[in-house]
């Protein structure tokens, strides 16, 4: 599993450990990591050339003293000073010794047009706000320039605790993290700044709970529901999908197809699509009598495609097991209906359906997810499961929010939503907390996502026929 961790935690376990060490080896390390992924990602360090954009604090300092190792390796290595009388001075003697150049910004475009790689060392973990006007000047011309861009623990512009960006920015193609996984890496828009995010140990001593934690495959080959010997279809549990209307049937056939690959050993649908359903998938248990007749369930899913059917959204949040509520549901549902149950509640909003729901823009919630997403679960007291670039499941409790590493932008399609709700109720009705079954199913859906596109648009039954070779993938490794 992936943490991450906020800059006050990196900054204290940084000063604890800094205490225990001779003056200057924690900065030693950092530059020793930097240095060798910048060898191997140029390939051959031997007569390439280098430019260090090197700002004021210690992330200046790593960039000087990793030039300093890749220039006694045969690199044309030139720092961009932006405030010469504030550098780090060791590490500029040290890349001065090592016959490094140095220069100041309004000599830098040149050099930035010949290089092969540009290290970015402007603005460290604690800086706030856009790039100023030089150093975005020069973090733009290393873009459109054929130079790689190596961010120095982070690219400068981007907040490390939130991944906002709020002015100018540096877009790296790999950013080399030293100790810990800041939150801005893993959430959009920062991830995408980030680039390739490469995690360079130096000793840190962290906290057991981050801010933020990523699943990897043995996390979740470990919270996969797998049938015993003496299972049957009821206790591997039974999912109620409440779904579709005359107008949105494909929204039932959908979710279905999503919650008939959940792991859950039955599902139960009604509403009025019961026809369509059945018709693509005659192993569901088919009701139009409503929630109330629909038989027992350990879990629901309710709101994909009802259009204004709020007294089956109410019905089915009056139950007293776990419920997902999606799309329509999400806007029908009283908010203090859901505030006051007790089983827990799954809601799971992209970022539109998000901003209704908190009175914002919809850039606002796309431009601070993690703050979005927190506040969600804190005035719904449900779980919130944010759909997007970056999907973010939250506790209303607090706790470390999940952040899922799968997908590709293919996903975005109609429908697809609707397979994610029918996976993620499957996996609630099989007994998975919350935020397991919200980070599980985003994950596995990302996999199938990425399984049925490989490089080519997808529609959302293709990602639900996937699903079986994202778990097998999940499981086999």
């Amino acid at each position: 599993m992936r943490r991450a961790y906020s800059v006050e935690t990196v900054r204290a376990a940084e000063r604890a450990l800094m205490a225990r060490l001779p003056e200057g080896t924690l900065m030693q390390r950092a530059a020793a990591g930097l240095a060798a992924a910048c060898a191997e990602f140029l390939g051959r360090v031997y007569g390439s050339r280098v430019v260090l954009l090197v700002g004021s604090g210690d992330n200046g300092g790593d960039a000087l003293y990793a030039g300093a190792r890749l220039r006694r390796r045969g690199a044309g290595v030139t720092a961009v000073l932006f405030s010469p009388d504030r550098a780090h001075e060791g590490g500029l003697a040290a890349l001065r010794r090592a016959g490094g150049a140095v220069i100041g910004p309004e000599r830098a475009l040149g050099a930035i047009e010949r290089a092969d790689l540009v290290v970015d060392g402007i603005v460290g973990i604690g800086g706030k706000g856009g790039l100023r006007p030089d150093a975005a000047r020069l973090a733009s011309a290393a873009e459109r320039a054929r130079a790689a861009i190596v961010a120095v623990d982070l690219p400068s512009g981007v907040d490390a605790d939130t991944g906002e960006v709020s002015g100018a920015a540096v877009r790296a193609d790999l950013t080399v993290t030293f100790g810990a996984y800041k939150p801005g890496l893993l959430i959009d828009p920062g991830r995408e700044y980030a680039g390739t995010v490469r995690l360079v140990g130096i000793g840190l001593e962290l906290p057991p709970d981050p801010v933020l934690q990523a699943l990897q495959h043995e996390d979740v080959a470990r919270l996969l529901p797998r049938p015993g010997a003496e299972s049957d279809k009821y206790r591997r549990g039974v999912l109620g999908v409440a779904a579709g209307s005359a107008r949105y049937p494909g929204a039932a056939v959908l979710a279905v197809s999503g919650a008939l690959r959940g792991g859950a050993g039955a599902v139960r649908y009604v509403g009025p699509a019961g026809d369509a359903v059945i018709a693509r998938f005659p192993e569901t248990l088919v009701s139009d009598q409503g929630p109330d007749h629909a038989g027992r369930v350990q879990a629901w899913v309710v709101g994909p495609g009802a259009g204004d059917d709020a007294a089956t959204v109410a019905k089915v949040l009056g139950a007293d097991v776990p419920v997902l509520l999606d799309a329509d549901g999400l806007r029908l549902a009283d908010r203090d209906l859901v505030r006051g149950r007790t089983a827990p509640t799954l809601m799971t909003p992209h970022a539109g359906e998000a901003a209704a729901l908190l009175g914002v823009r919809r850039e606002e919630v796309e431009s601070a997810r993690l703050t979005s997403v927190r506040e969600l679960a804190a005035t719904y007291r449900a779980t919130v499961l944010l759909k997007g670039s970056t999907t973010l499941v939250a506790d209303p409790g607090g706790g470390p929010v999940r952040v899922n590493s799968t997908g590709t932008g293919w996903l975005a399609t109609a429908g697809s939503g609707d397979v994610l709700s029918g996976l993620a109720g499957s996996l609630l009705a099989s007994h998975l907390s919350a935020l397991d079954a919200g980070s599980v199913a985003a994950y596995l859906h990302g996999l199938a996502g990425r399984l049925a596109s490989r490089g080519a648009p997808i529609a959302a039954l293709d990602i639900a026929e996937h699903l079986p070779d994202a778990w097998r993938d999940v499981v086999r490794d």
